[in-house]
């Protein structure tokens, strides 16, 4: 008999359903730790643990046979599908799909978008029979719509860049995009935060003063 155990301190909206159970396996124990915020429509799924502190946005779903540390977020509309180890302090953000047998390590962060895949050759038998998400290390922040392919392995401490497809392994600490991604850099010799603010700062205030119309507003004239 399976059975749904949440620790103390839930906060449930009504329509959240924990305890969903999966069709395509033997129903096992929801185990849901202390202090989960689980937002509307939110569906958890029957057979998988998840840690203390658990949040989801609205229009979750979390499937079955999952391993997810404490401290994750799971923002709107975003699915991990089955079979997925995610760590601690992991942030999802919205609209991404994590597919089955991915894995996610301890701190890393996925923007909106984020789109995994964990089959080579989608329709045939012997691609079906081993499927495997990538696994992204801890740390590593992956940007808005970034596509990654399966058996893949970003290293702990990536940037990967908006919109990139990740086809091929990227080694730790480095920073990478375009479509394939391609390593560009590393995460250390980043320029700082301020300077790029103030590099952009300096060129919206010299279109100012020059009269000429910014990039932005002549977007917006168009």
């Amino acid at each position: 008999m399976s059975d749904v155990r949440v620790g103390d301190r839930l906060q449930r909206d009504s329509s959240a359903i924990l305890g969903y159970r999966s069709s395509r396996t033997a129903p096992g124990d929801l185990l849901l730790g202390a202090d989960a915020h689980i937002r509307s429509n939110t569906v958890v799924y029957l057979g998988s643990r998840i840690g203390a502190r658990f949040q989801t946005g609205h229009n979750v779903v979390i499937r079955e046979e999952c391993r997810i540390g404490d401290d994750v977020s799971v923002w709107s509309n975003s699915v991990v599908d089955y079979g997925c180890r995610i760590g601690d302090r992991v942030k999802i953000h919205s609209n991404c799909y994590i597919a089955q047998f991915t894995e996610i390590q301890d701190g890393a962060f996925l923007a909106p978008g984020v789109t995994i895949a964990n089959d080579l050759y989608p329709g045939q038998a012997a691609s079906a029979a081993r499927m495997s998400g990538p696994l992204i290390g801890a740390g590593a922040q992956i940007g808005v719509n970034v596509t990654i392919l399966p058996f893949v392995r970003i290293g702990a401490g990536c940037l990967i860049g908006a919109g990139a497809v990740v086809v091929r392994d990227i080694p730790d600490g480095s920073v990478a995009f375009g479509n394939p991604a391609t390593v560009r850099g590393m995460v250390r010799q980043l320029q700082a935060i301020e300077a790029r603010v103030d590099a952009v700062t300096d060129s919206a205030s010299r279109y100012r003063f020059s009269g000429a119309a910014s990039p932005e507003a002549e977007l917006r004239s168009r």
